[in-house]
């Protein structure tokens, strides 16, 4: 079983930046592949970034390529998400999951990923 709980999210302006954190509990998480994903209002849930158990695989989207780094830190059970050049298009909350156990179904495909977090709120102001 692992929890994730999110933070970080925030009011920024277009431009600006913020570091989202996931906090999970469990020792599994070590071993598993952390995803952000984000829903904007009226729109799907989409991916947007991934990172596997040992940091040296990432995937992006390509909507955030060059602007966002996922990054994790497995002495304190921690995924990050830093947020460099915000757009207002990135006004959404913000998920981030867990994939314990490893299969074929790529990261950025939501369904690779048992367990979710509440989420964050993000809006950036034109």
């Amino acid at each position: 079983q692992v929890q994730l709980v999110e933070s970080g999210g925030g009011l920024v302006q277009a431009g600006g930046s913020l570091r989202l954190s996931c906090a999970a509990s469990g020792r599994t998480f070590r071993y598993s592949t952390m995803g952000w994903f984000r829903r904007a209002p009226g729109k799907e849930r989409e991916f947007v970034a991934a990172i596997n158990w040992s940091g040296g695989n990432t995937n992006y989207a390509d909507s955030v390529k060059g602007r966002f780094t996922i990054s994790r830190d497995n002495a304190k059970n921690t995924v990050y998400l830093q947020m460099n050049s915000l757009k207002p298009e990135d006004t959404a909350v913000y998920y981030c999951a867990a994939a314990l156990v490893y299969t074929h179904t790529p990261p950025f495909v939501s369904t690779r990923y048992d367990y979710w977090g509440p989420g964050t709120q993000v809006t950036v102001s034109s």
